[in-house]
């Protein structure tokens, strides 16, 4: 599979500039023979709290534009944005479209970062999900959720490749990398963590640090803070090779309190 890791430097509220930005990098993509193009967390806006002027309607602007871009360059396209289905709440969404632009899967971030107010703006999902891309069993979280293995454990014996996309601040980069070092580790698959640069409107800075981790966790790629495309081509047949060398998902219990 070979992938681009998209690390945006995300234009603060400016949909126009976003998605501009974004097609050229898709036709590169297109033009190096990549499978695969994955977005950041909201990277249609940064970070808003302004749902009610920023957040898209469902199946609105941007979720057509990424359609019509993978169909259009053949490519297969992981991407985060904001919807805002009706007058409360918006969601905070990653969504997944095929080469052909049919959506093959829509996930809502089951963990709002509530230390900076999200839940505030947006809902909480409420299930993980898993879908299949280029014959590739796979799943895909948001930011914040790294920080809760055991939703990745959820999926874990049914996938290969797990992405997460986010806005994830350079003053704790340090969790980031780890975190998706770890959750390649303990899950025996391949994790692909795509994550924004630049500095958004409230002065947040991020150093991208996008990460392709295999199943033993080795960083098969990771970024700098300047670097806003990058390529990975990786073996899928590894993750079966390592499952079956050391087959640790097997004896995994999940255990009810009493």
């Amino acid at each position: 599979m070979k992938i681009a890791t998209i690390s945006l430097n995300i234009a603060w509220q400016d949909i126009e500039k976003n998605l501009e930005r974004a097609e050229k990098f898709i036709l590169k993509a297109n033009t190096d023979g990549c499978d695969v193009v994955v977005l950041p967390e909201v990277f249609n806006t940064g970070f808003i709290t302004d749902i009610g002027k920023f957040a898209e309607p469902p199946r609105g602007r941007t979720y057509q534009t990424l359609q019509n871009l993978a169909s259009t360059n053949s490519i297969n396209i992981v991407a985060g944005i904001s919807e805002k289905p009706n007058n409360t709440k918006a969601n905070n969404v990653a969504v997944v479209f095929d080469k052909s632009g049919h959506e093959l899967a829509k996930y809502s971030k089951l963990h709002p970062f509530n230390f900076a107010n999200e839940g505030k703006y947006f809902n909480a999902g409420d299930d993980v999900i898993t879908f299949e891309l280029e014959g590739t069993a796979c799943s895909v979280f948001i930011c914040y959720d790294l920080r809760f293995p055991e939703i990745f454990r959820q999926v874990s014996r049914d996938v290969e490749v797990i992405f997460v996309v986010a806005n994830w601040p350079n003053s704790r980069e340090r969790h980031w990398e780890r975190l998706l070092i770890a959750r390649a580790i303990e899950n025996q698959c391949y994790v692909i963590g795509v994550n924004r640069i630049g500095k958004d409107g409230v002065g947040q800075e991020f150093n991208g640090s996008s990460m392709v981790i295999d199943p033993l966790g080795d960083a098969l790629l990771h970024t700098n803070n300047t670097n806003e495309y990058s390529v990975c081509d990786f073996s899928l047949s590894k993750v079966a090779m390592v499952r079956e060398k050391f087959p640790f998902l097997n004896d995994i219990r999940f255990i009810e309190r009493k």
